[in-house]
């Protein structure tokens, strides 16, 4: 059995080998020619410096001009050439159930890299939006040491800001994805 599986393996190896062997040589201005031509498709990754990875930016949490929870993004809308029209954003809800999707435009929304900065617990969302703070805090005679620095990540923003409240994304018109 072993002796049938290696004749096989030398048999296959000795047709390859043939196919290779059968190829013509190329000259060498073709081989300076193709070497010296860009690739259709860009293969260096510092060109896309600056750039944010999409599937990083579905799950942004999206916050209002006061520093209020609004929800968190759950898709983009694009035309047929890809450039995003709309930011499909999920409005109140627990874990996804109950959510109220919205669709607003692109051009709304603005991506923001810095953290929200909350000064104390007065103005920290009551639920689910807590942000880490980068201030000082005082209690009583005890103070607190800035938190450190959270060091930016260059392939996506922090966080979003729509000009909105919550009240007035869940009147919207409920977005649903079309079949036909």
């Amino acid at each position: 059995m072993l002796a049938k599986y290696a004749i096989a393996g030398l048999a296959g190896s000795a047709l390859l080998a043939s196919v290779a062997f059968a190829q013509n040589p190329t000259s060498s201005a073709n081989t300076d020619q193709a070497t010296t031509t860009a690739p259709a498709v860009a293969s260096d990754t510092s060109s896309f410096k600056g750039n944010w990875r999409s599937s990083k930016l579905v799950g942004l949490n999206v916050y209002n001009d006061s520093n209020e929870s609004l929800g968190s993004i759950n898709d983009f809308l694009a035309d047929k050439s890809g450039n995003i029209k709309a930011v499909v954003i999920g409005v109140g809800g627990f874990l996804g159930v109950g959510e109220h999707l919205v669709a607003v435009a692109f051009d709304k929304v603005k991506f923001v890299d810095e953290p929200i900065a909350y000064t104390g617990a007065a103005t920290a969302p009551a639920t689910g939006g807590a942000r880490p703070s980068t201030g000082t805090t005082t209690t009583g005679a005890a103070t607190t040491a800035p938190a450190p620095a959270v060091k930016k990540n260059p392939w996506y923003p922090d966080h979003a800001m729509l000009s909105a409240t919550k009240d007035q994304l869940k009147a919207m018109p409920e977005f649903k994805y079309s079949i036909d």
